[in-house]
C-alpha cells in the first residue's frame, strides 16, 4: 500500500502546470503510472482501432488505482481502476466514465492492457480534454476475488466507489459526469443514472438492457445466422461465465454436473478462475449450448424460477426509469452477441424519452468501434 507521500507525488504528476492540493481522505489505496503518449504518438493508436482520430488534442497520462469498495456479500474488499487525464486543458475538467463489456480474464480491462479497445478509448476521450474513469469491477484488474459477472449492484457500487478514488487521486474534476459504456458497460451506464452525483448525459453502446426477455432467450434458443440471432459459440461463452459466476452468489446447482455435461462439467468452472483469456476459453468450449448445457438446465433457463430467475434479475431492469438526463442508446443492426432487440425492449422501458442511434450492419465489437466516437461527438456538442 502507498503511503499518503506517494499519492500526493502522484497527484503532482498529474497535475502538471498546476498547484497540487492535499488528497482528501478517501477510499484510495494506491496508484500506479501505466501509460503516457503525447498527441502525436496516441493518433496511431487511436487510428488502429479504428477510431476517429480527429478530436485527438492532447497527449494523456493513465494510471491504475486501488481502492476499497464493498463485495456482493456486502463485506469490504479491493478493485481497481484506470483514470486517464488529458496532459493540460483547463484547470478544471469533465468527468468522462467508461464501462467496458465482458471480460473473463482480470488482465483483460484497461487499467493491465492496453489492446482490448478499453484503454484506447478513455484515451479517446481524455484526448479531447475530459477526466476519463474507467472502473474494472469487482475481481478483475488489481482487485480482490472472482468477477460477480452482470452483477449490476456491485458494477454501480464499484464504479461509483472508483470516481470517489480519482476525486482523492485529482483534484482537477468539474463535478459533471457523462457515462459511456459497452455490452456489460451499457447495462451498468443505464444503471449509473442516479448513483453519483453530477450526472448530465449516458451514451450506452449494445447493452443486453432486456436479459429476461430478449438476451436470454436469445442465448438459449435464437441461434443462427440471421437478424437478431445470436452467434452459437458466442453464446455458449456467455451462458457459461454467467453459471459459473451466478453459482457463487445464488447457489444455481451443488455439482457442476446438475448443469454442464460431460467432459465439461470438469472443465468449466477452472476456465472462469480469472486466468484464462476470452479466447483461450472459447476454444475449450463447444459450438453451441445443447452441447454444454444438460437438457434439464437448459429447461430451468427456459421458464426460470426461484434462485435462477433471482440470479437474472440482479442484471436487468437497468432501463425501467424515468429519465433526468439526455440518454442516447448505440446499436447496431449486425450486432450477433447482443441483438439490437435489447435496445428496442430498453427504449420502450424509457417510455421513448431517450434517442437511437443505429450504426449499422456491424458485429458486437464493431458496434463499440463505430459508436465511441460519435458518443465523444455527442458530448463535446453538449459541452459547447
Amino acid at each position: 500500500m502507498a503511503g499518503a507521500a506517494a499519492v500526493v507525488a502522484l497527484t503532482a504528476t498529474v497535475t502538471v502546470g498546476y498547484a497540487a492540493a492535499e488528497p482528501p481522505a478517501s477510499n484510495l489505496v494506491d496508484s500506479t503510472q501505466v501509460a503516457h503518449l503525447t498527441s502525436d504518438q496516441l493518433k496511431p493508436v487511436l487510428a488502429g482501432v479504428p477510431f476517429d482520430t480527429a478530436s485527438v488534442r492532447y497527449g494523456v497520462t493513465g494510471y491504475r488505482l486501488r481502492y476499497h469498495t464493498t463485495g456482493p456479500d456486502g463485506q469490504p474488499t479491493i478493485a481497481s481502476g484506470l483514470v486517464m487525464i488529458p496532459d493540460g486543458g483547463p484547470r478544471k475538467l469533465p468527468v468522462v466514465m467508461w464501462e467496458h463489456g465482458t471480460r473473463a480474464a482480470r488482465n483483460g480491462v484497461a487499467s493491465m492492457r492496453d489492446d482490448q479497445g478499453d484503454r484506447e478509448a478513455t484515451e479517446l476521450f481524455a484526448s479531447a480534454g475530459y477526466l476519463t474513469v474507467a472502473p474494472d469491477y469487482l475481481g478483475l484488474g488489481a482487485g480482490e476475488g472472482h468477477h460477480p459477472y452482470l452483477d449490476t449492484a456491485t458494477a454501480v457500487s464499484a464504479s461509483a466507489d472508483m470516481l470517489r478514488a480519482t476525486t482523492a487521486f485529482t483534484d482537477r474534476s468539474n463535478g459533471t459526469v457523462r457515462i459511456s459504456g459497452f455490452s456489460q458497460g451499457g447495462a451498468v451506464t443505464m444503471a449509473m443514472s442516479h448513483a453519483v452525483p453530477g450526472v448530465t448525459a449516458l451514451a450506452p453502446i449494445s447493452g443486453p438492457y432486456d436479459l429476461i426477455g430478449t438476451e436470454f432467450p436469445a442465448l438459449v434458443d435464437h441461434l443462427g445466422d440471421g437478424p437478431g440471432q445470436v452467434d452459437p459459440k458466442d453464446a455458449t461463452f456467455y451462458i457459461a461465465y454467467w453459471t459459473v459466476a451466478k453459482n457463487r452468489l445464488h447457489h444455481l446447482y451443488s455439482s457442476p454436473a446438475e448443469v454442464f455435461q460431460a467432459p465439461y462439467d470438469k472443465t468449466v468452472e477452472g476456465l472462469f478462475d480469472g486466468s484464462h483469456d476470452d479466447d483461450a476459453i472459447a476454444t475449450a468450449l463447444p459450438g453451441s449450448p445443447t452441447q454444454l448445457l444438460t437438457p434439464q438446465y437448459l429447461t430451468r433457463l427456459r421458464k426460470p424460477t426461484d434462485a435462477l430467475r433471482a440470479a437474472i434479475d440482479a442484471g436487468d431492469g437497468s432501463c425501467r426509469q424515468d429519465p433526468t438526463v439526455p440518454i442516447r442508446l448505440f446499436a447496431a443492426d449486425g450486432d450477433r452477441d447482443v441483438p439490437i432487440a435489447n435496445t428496442q425492449a430498453c427504449l420502450s422501458q424509457l417510455s421513448g424519452k431517450a434517442t437511437v442511434v443505429n450504426v449499422g450492419d456491424a458485429n458486437h465489437d464493431g458496434s463499440a468501434i463505430r459508436s465511441a466516437p460519435l458518443v465523444l461527438k455527442w458530448f463535446l456538442d453538449q459541452d459547447r
